[in-house]
């Protein structure tokens, strides 16, 4: 729960696929030029647009013309002006991901809030009832919630609506953590959101720790993602499935990240706890921590429903296992839902920690 002083950032439209155009130009939250995302079917609507001007310009001056000599020019301009609108048309269809082409959300239970949950901290900051709870932060307190009991392994998940407008500074999350039970020496497994600008976008952040804090020799493990949806306009499922050999984050059902388990001292295999809560990071969450949490926009609320848990708790049984996440019920990524995958990271990962020049490759071996 801890960000790197290194952060890429590129802009994007929620909508479909981009390619990047490097276009030298300065924008907000930096003093130094960034990389602008600008999206295919902005490129392709332009091009059917000229095409169109052409088109009726051709038009109008034919009109006064032998059909004859105008006829060889119009009928390539009118077929290049078809195709740009149906390429234009069906990128504007295909926003989203591709299909996984299986949804493991389908296969676990929905639990309700109470019987799985209960308050952490800021009891005066949320509202539950039995299938959902709301939290919120304002300048006296946040709040949090924690499981029950802890985990050994399992897939847990839910759905989740962020506050809109200014949100820098707060963070937003959904989380793993023995952080209670092994203080200053802890795991974790993160899906948490960094707060923004009403300028920006939100930033997915996800993260595992192994047997570090998150505050002197820090070893985190950060990939983040701007996603192809507005998180604050609908609820949508966010979840993490952890086995003894890889974890994986999905968002409604796609996989954007695979971390599998290279060694023992690369992966998280004591038991931890469920966690979701709100609070002020200002130090760290917006830009660097450039941009704080700024009460006149108080309260900020985070909402969640929807929980799917299925976990082999700690202490049970040995025979035990996570649930499947793939059709093929073996566990691993199908070759459709790793395509899926490979599709977010290319067109919405903004941050690696494998690729961070900054880091210390020595202490991130599984890069």
């Amino acid at each position: 729960m801890h960000s790197y002083p290194y952060q890429p950032k590129f802009h994007r439209i929620y909508g479909g696929p981009s390619i990047s155009l490097f276009i030298p130009s300065v924008l907000p939250h930096s003093s130094m030029h960034k990389p602008v995302f600008i999206t295919f079917f902005n490129i392709w609507s332009q091009y059917a647009f000229n095409h169109l001007v052409l088109f009726v310009s051709l038009l109008i001056v034919c009109s006064s013309l032998p059909s004859l000599f105008c006829l060889p020019f119009m009928a390539p301009i009118f077929s290049l002006f078809l195709s740009f609108v149906m390429l234009s048309w069906s990128i504007a269809q295909g926003q989203g991901p591709p299909s996984p082409g299986y949804s493991p959300s389908t296969s676990v239970r929905t639990v309700k809030f109470d019987q799985v949950f209960r308050n952490l901290w800021g009891p005066q900051h949320q509202r539950a009832d039995q299938d959902s709870i709301t939290i919120w932060l304002d300048k006296t307190s946040g709040s949090g919630f924690k499981s029950i009991q802890p985990y050994q392994s399992g897939y847990f998940g839910a759905a989740m609506k962020l506050q809109p407008g200014y949100t820098a500074g707060v963070i937003t999350s959904f989380y793993l953590s023995n952080n209670e039970d092994h203080p200053g020496n802890h795991d974790e497994i993160d899906i948490e959101f960094l707060g923004t600008t009403p300028d920006e976008l939100y930033t997915l952040q996800t993260n595992v720790y192994i047997k570090g804090s998150g505050d002197g020799n820090l070893i985190g493990r950060e990939m983040k993602f701007h996603l192809w949806f507005d998180p604050t306009q609908d609820f949508h499922n966010y979840a993490a499935l952890w086995t003894p050999s890889e974890i994986i984050f999905f968002v409604d059902d796609v996989p954007i990240r695979r971390y599998t388990r290279k060694s023992e001292a690369t992966f998280p295999t004591r038991p931890m706890w469920v966690y979701g809560s709100i609070w002020d990071a200002s130090t760290w969450a917006t830009d660097n921590g450039r941009y704080k949490a700024n009460y006149n926009y108080q309260p900020f609320v985070g909402k969640y429903t929807n929980f799917k848990i299925s976990g082999c708790i700690a202490g049970g049984p040995a025979s035990c296992r996570p649930p499947s996440v793939s059709p093929s019920d073996t566990g691993s990524l199908s070759q459709q839902q790793l395509e899926a995958m490979n599709w977010v990271q290319r067109n919405y990962l903004v941050y690696d920690y494998c690729q961070d020049p900054k880091r210390d490759h020595g202490q991130i071996p599984e890069c």
